[in-house]
């Protein structure tokens, strides 16, 4: 699997997007925001730019990429009124693979904009958008151009299936049943995915500049932990019940793992001590339900159950992957199946995301 050509979130606005499917992360930002917000003011009391850029990581489409960000400008511009400051001009710089829905999010743009000098008066500066398509594990930006980066539910995803997984037969990503050198693949893929991460962003960020990122992770030590593994297990039990009954080919099914690593605290405070780039502000551990949707779903899907809800999350996310490998034939039935096993184990288990948050600020 090419992950920067095949990996991207649903795009459009229709019942699969990911823009109608993405309540779940909004609820992670909006648990997290308390962290961006003390990042971003620590930043600007520290450095006081005349200009602010600002850059969201892995931002995809929909109502979520725009939504931090505002928060973000609303907190600089309170503070910089408050010490009577003269107004910012911020720059915004929007990153997701190629693949990704840039062109909904340019046309959101002219109303976002629109209610931004609604809610925040005259006095607000400029905020010029930029769409910057790419990997995140290489350059993105000149060197010393950016102040502030924010990352959420982007950086589990790997830049490629890790190499070695020959023997994690009847698994789609580790599991309990995967052999300890599928686990160790995984996990070195991670150490070199985040270390060229942390190495790509200190040199883009000015000094003292700040990330605050957002890892789907786990608290256990334990990679193949329930924690974080057994999503994508009860997938694999769908995708394993049709090579069963011959609608999909059992090599197909064993050549097929999801290119994701979820860590956990030690494992994130290790990376970036390692690579010393940057000092660790803050570093929290929270946890959502895979059905804690805030009962923002629209009225067609107002009745439906939470097996359809999270499996619909999931095909939002999964879904390109899953084409990509096995064609577009077998989708709807795979789903189908996926929401049955997942209703089953919602109503018997307390099934939750478990979310690593850390802020970390550029030495020197």
């Amino acid at each position: 699997m090419e992950v920067v050509q095949v990996l991207h979130m649903n795009g459009g606005i229709d019942e699969t997007s990911y823009a109608s499917n993405s309540l779940v992360q909004k609820r992670v930002i909006s648990l997290t925001k308390h962290i961006s917000e003390e990042a971003i003011t620590n930043l600007y009391c520290s450095t006081l730019p005349r200009s602010l850029a600002i850059a969201d990581l892995g931002c995809s489409s929909g109502p979520n990429t725009l939504f931090l960000v505002s928060e973000l400008i609303k907190v600089v511009d309170k503070l910089r009124q408050k010490l009577g400051h003269e107004s910012l001009e911020y720059q915004v710089f929007l990153n997701d693979l190629p693949g990704n829905d840039f062109n909904t999010i340019f046309k959101s743009l002219p109303n976002f904009q629109k209610q931004m000098s609604y809610q925040m008066g005259p006095g607000i500066g400029p905020c010029l958008f930029s769409g910057t398509p790419g990997s995140f594990y290489g350059r993105l930006f000149p060197s010393k151009s950016l102040h502030f980066v924010h990352s959420s539910y982007s950086l589990q995803w790997l830049s490629q299936v890790p190499e070695g997984l020959d023997n994690n037969k009847g698994n789609i990503y580790m599991a309990c049943t995967s052999p300890p050198d599928v686990l160790r693949a995984y996990y070195e893929q991670y150490q070199r995915d985040f270390s060229m991460f942390l190495k790509c962003r200190a040199e883009e960020l000015v000094a003292g500049g700040g990330m605050v990122l957002t890892f789907l992770g786990r608290r256990s030590e334990d990679p193949s932990s329930r924690e974080c593994c057994y999503i994508w297990e009860l997938l694999a039990m769908a995708l394993n019940d049709m090579v069963s009954e011959g609608l999909i080919d059992e090599d197909k099914m064993n050549s097929f793992n999801i290119p994701q690593y979820t860590p956990s605290p030690s494992e994130v405070k290790t990376e970036v001590s390692k690579e010393g780039y940057f000092s660790i502000d803050h570093l929290e551990v929270s946890a959502i339900k895979w059905n804690d949707f805030d009962n923002e779903f629209n009225a067609s899907n107002a009745f439906s159950d939470d097996g359809y809800k999270v499996a619909k999350y999931m095909r939002a996310v999964a879904e390109s992957m899953l084409v990509s490998h096995f064609g577009d034939a077998i989708i709807d039935e795979v789903f189908l199946r996926y929401r049955k096993i997942i209703a089953d184990r919602i109503s018997k288990e307390n099934c939750q995301f478990i979310n690593v948050t850390i802020s970390i600020t550029k030495i020197g």
